[in-house]
């Protein structure tokens, strides 16, 4: 059972419904009708205005500005031809008719509020009093003046402005005042044109939208591809830097057997690296239990280094891509993470290939220079009649955070004769440590 507060007076839905269409409309029309709002200047990245010369593209910016002044001025030239006055009284009842068009372009719900108020009084000075309250070129300027303010404003403004138009046409005929030979086609072309603007603004606006939803949604593909490329990397890479680990700790644990009579300190230090490099190993697997998949499953065998990549030309040849391959330079045994990286380069621009120009020939370059490895992988033009399929974008991407990760370089584009090709410049440090010899 619902209580109600003593002494308080229920509002019915009825009463709330008109409170607030009332405070919707002081909102709207009401509230900083007369704010300082100037009209901005239009964008020049259209695929018209393009087209132009760079100097009349600085200038199209303000086309809107100078079709709010030239309709001004019709509407000046219209209202003083059709009125039947003096030429200065009517060049006079011309600037006031168009001075509400010109207010739009500062203030635009005050320059309705102006127009309402020119078309009241307006007719007074005129000889067609009789078609108060819109008289000849007022008619005109009262038309153009929503139809702007509309399209710098909301689309609930505009039903606003209508609503306005026809409680005060309706009101001043009944006082007596009013005649439906003005009336009626202002309410007609006003709903027309308000009807028109306001689809506009919503098609706009919703365009506006979709396009920045799509901004969004292309940057958070690309940030989530980043991680997963980053997550994959950090997976391949986990088996490499725990074996480094693990021969850092058998290393330590072997090493006081292999000195005779060592020194206490000696035997504490190799007992200090051991317990450091196996609680080192032991962080190093829960970081990969957190960037590991639901769906993960470690490798049975060991990462694949330039050592492999024979086999995956022969399974890339068998997939029907014809790839010639050249190294050059002093083959040598380069760091794991640059091996494994290497291979999973060349496999990546190779799936590419595969993907976006089938039946290509294609060629893979290893260069062995002083102070890195050279990779570049470069494929002729689609040929046959095979469609390429389309692919995700992340092979890129993938590439990329690689090399970034050695500290490398690397550009990827088309080719002058369409093919497409992909170099990258891994630096591989040439200090290396000398392996410890046996006394024994």
């Amino acid at each position: 059972m619902s209580k109600t507060t003593s002494g308080a007076t229920p509002r019915t839905p009825e009463f709330r419904l008109a409170s607030g269409l009332i405070q919707g409309l002081r909102q709207d029309m009401i509230a900083d009708a007369f704010a300082y709002r100037p009209l901005a200047p239009m964008r020049t990245d259209g695929p018209l205005i393009r087209k132009f010369p760079q100097r009349i593209r600085a200038e199209a910016a303000h086309l809107p500005h100078a079709a709010v002044c030239l309709v001004a001025f019709v509407i000046v030239c219209f209202t003083t031809v059709t009125t039947e006055l003096v030429q200065t009284r009517a060049l006079i009842l011309g600037l006031l008719a168009a001075a509400p068009v010109l207010m739009t372009l500062v203030r635009p719900m005050g320059a309705f509020w102006v127009s309402v108020a020119v078309n009241l009084v307006l007719p007074v000075a005129t000889p067609w009093d009789s078609y108060w309250p819109f008289a000849a070129g007022a008619f005109f300027a009262y038309l153009a003046t929503v139809t702007i303010v509309a399209m710098r404003t909301r689309p609930r403004i505009a039903g606003w402005m209508w609503l306005v138009t026809v409680v005060i046409g309706v009101g001043l005929a009944l006082l007596g005042r009013g005649n439906s030979l003005s009336l009626t086609p202002m309410i007609f072309f006003s709903a027309i044109i308000l009807l028109a603007v306001s689809v506009r603004n919503v098609r706009k606006q919703a365009a506006q939208e979709v396009s920045a939803q799509i901004e969004v949604t292309a940057f958070e593909r690309d940030r989530r591809t980043l991680l997963e490329e980053r997550t994959t990397i950090a997976r391949e890479l986990h088996d490499v830097v725990a074996h480094h680990m693990s021969v850092v700790a058998i290393q330590a644990e072997a090493a006081p057997y292999r000195v005779k009579n060592p020194p206490p300190e000696l035997e504490a230090a190799f007992v200090t690296i051991r317990e450091n490099a196996v609680a080192a190993l032991t962080e190093l697997r829960r970081v990969l239990g957190v960037v590991r998949s639901a769906d993960y499953e470690a490798p049975d065998t060991p990462q694949p280094t330039l050592a492999s990549l024979d086999g995956l030309l022969a399974n890339v040849r068998e997939a029907g891509l014809s790839v010639d391959k050249t190294v050059t330079g002093s083959v040598r045994e380069l760091p794991p993470g640059v091996e494994l990286s290497a291979y999973r380069i060349i496999q990546e621009a190779l799936s590419n290939t595969l993907r976006h120009a089938p039946g290509a020939v294609t060629g893979v370059e290893v260069s062995y220079v002083l102070g890195g490895l050279g990779i570049r992988i470069v494929n002729e033009a689609a040929t046959g009649d095979v469609r390429p399929s389309p692919g995700a974008g992340q092979g890129i991407t993938g590439m990329r955070e690689r090399v970034a990760m050695l500290e490398g370089e690397m550009t990827a584009g088309e080719t002058a004769a369409g093919g497409y090709e992909v170099a990258v410049y891994i630096p591989v440090s040439t200090s290396r440590p000398e392996p410890a010899k046996d006394p024994a």
